[in-house]
This record gives structure tokens, C-alpha cells and sequence, in this order.
């Protein structure tokens, strides 16, 4: 970091031993993003009257180019936040997924779905068809495959996408679409 550590402690005294743990976790974040470069801590005890015990609250803001994360972690009726060690955990682990987050969408780790499989239609029948598929596999369907369309409309070379399962006599569409003037296949 370019920036040392800043850590505030708020309604407590100050302890080395919650500072060591916050030192370590500020290390790990920094294996999930080497960019980061400023890191703010604040650890409070926020107490409550009708409660025996103090409840945490600690927030983690991170600069990095471009950037600031802020994860927070309020204990509300969370119980396990009397334990300062927990609270602490809980809002690192909020601040490592926002910082996972951030990497995916800078290496652009988009998830894309492959378009569903397609053909011209070879052969019709009364009661089916055959697709043929662009690297040459030859796909049985039945009429009653056809989704949103006519089969009577059907003409050999009509483009189709289809849905494919392996039926008792090998590959068949099990849902077939026809494609229209306006659809695009990717």
C-alpha cells in the first residue's frame, strides 16, 4: 500500500491484539488486488442498554486506482458481534468479495452463454423432420417439437435452432425454433 494502515478505535480502548488481527487481514486483502492503495479501519463498540454485552461494528475502506470499497459490517441483532474477533472477520470477508468482484470485471470475466445449437432444415415428412447442422450432423425431430411455429410452414433450408437430447435411435431436437428473417444466431 502507498498509504500506511489507518486504524480507529471508537467507544474502546485501543488494543494491540485487535490490531495484529486487523495488520494480518489487511495482508490477505491485499493478495486478492496488489492495487490497493490505502486501507481505513474503524472498530467500534456500540453499546446497547437493554444488552449485556458490547456489540462491534467495523467498517474497511479501500482506495485502489479508480476505486473505493466500503464494506460495513453493523451487528443489528447478530449476536456473534460481541466477539470483536467476529465482527472483524465478518467485514474482511465482505471487503475480499468486493475486491474478487472488482478483479472479475477488470480481466472482463463475463460469463456468456452459448447459443443454443443450429441448422437448415434437410427433409420433411408428415409427422417429422431432419436437421442438418453446420458441421454436418443429421438431427431427427418431430412435429411436435416445433415451438411457436407451423410445421405444414416448414421448407427444406429454413433455418432452425433447436434443443438437443439423445433419443432411443441417436441425436433428436427435442424443442426446434424456427428463425426468422430478424433473429440473429451468435
Amino acid at each position: 500500500m502507498q498509504i500506511p494502515l489507518e486504524l480507529t478505535f471508537r467507544n474502546m480502548d485501543p488494543s494491540d491484539a485487535v490490531e495484529a488481527a486487523v495488520r494480518e487481514k489487511v495482508d490477505k486483502l491485499e493478495q486478492f488486488h496488489t492495487s490497493i492503495t490505502s486501507c481505513r479501519v474503524a472498530v467500534e463498540a456500540q453499546h446497547r442498554h437493554h444488552h449485556k454485552g458490547n456489540t462491534y461494528r467495523v467498517r474497511v475502506d479501500l482506495t485502489l486506482p479508480g476505486h473505493e470499497l466500503v464494506a460495513s459490517r453493523d451487528p443489528g441483532q447478530n449476536h456473534a458481534h460481541e466477539d470483536v474477533y467476529v465482527a472483524l472477520r465478518d467485514a474482511f470477508n465482505a471487503a475480499r468479495r468486493q475486491l474478487e468482484a472488482l478483479n472479475h470485471k477488470q480481466k472482463r470475466h463475463v460469463k456468456y452463454h452459448e447459443a443454443p445449437p443450429h441448422g437448415r432444415i434437410r427433409l420433411l415428412d408428415r409427422d417429422h423432420g431432419r436437421i442438418e447442422t453446420a458441421d454436418g450432423r443429421d438431427i431427427y425431430f418431430h412435429r411436435n417439437s416445433l415451438v411457436n411455429g407451423d410445421f405444414d410452414q416448414l421448407e427444406p433450408g429454413d433455418e432452425v435452432r433447436f434443443d438437443e437430447e439423445m433419443g432411443d435411435d441417436g441425436p433428436q431436437a427435442s424443442s426446434v425454433h424456427a428463425i426468422g428473417k430478424h433473429h440473429i444466431v451468435g
